[in-house]
């Protein structure tokens, strides 16, 4: 058995890949058109890490999507996770758990899917703005 991708629907594409690339630093794999099927995937995954994708589907035909905060949540390991919060924030994202233990953070897409963000190997020292930061709405 081998992981190939988790599958998340997106209501607006062009935001979505915005987010998962230039803001969490997602790489685009590739991205498809399927007419018949009326839909578009894209294909994402970590840097150097080809083989753990995220697959955006977008519907053509609108639909309101519900229960993102059921659908759990996905997880990526940072090398720096004040950087990476900083980078997102930079993109306009908000961070609702802030890293205050330099360990976790949680935001959450276009799509209202809770995503987390863990520090690689040991946690990093607290450290300001984010040791004394509260959390935001839900994550």
């Amino acid at each position: 058995m081998k992981y190939l991708h988790t599958m998340v629907r997106v209501t607006d594409l062009d935001a979505s890949i915005a987010f998962y690339r230039d803001a969490l630093g997602l790489e685009l794999v590739t991205k498809r058109e399927v007419p018949a099927g009326r839909f578009t995937l894209a294909f994402l995954a970590a840097p150097g890490d080809p083989n753990a994708q995220v697959e955006l589907t977008y519907n053509w035909d609108p639909e309101t999507y519900t229960g993102g905060r059921n659908f759990g949540h996905l997880a990526y390991a940072v090398d720096d996770i004040y950087a990476a919060c900083k980078r997102l924030q930079d993109h306009g994202v908000t961070v609702l758990r802030p890293p205050r233990d330099g360990r976790m953070a949680f935001v959450r897409s276009p799509d209202n899917i809770s995503i987390e963000l863990l520090q690689a190997g040991t946690a990093l020292p607290p450290m300001e703005p984010w040791a004394s930061m509260p959390n935001t709405g839900s994550w």
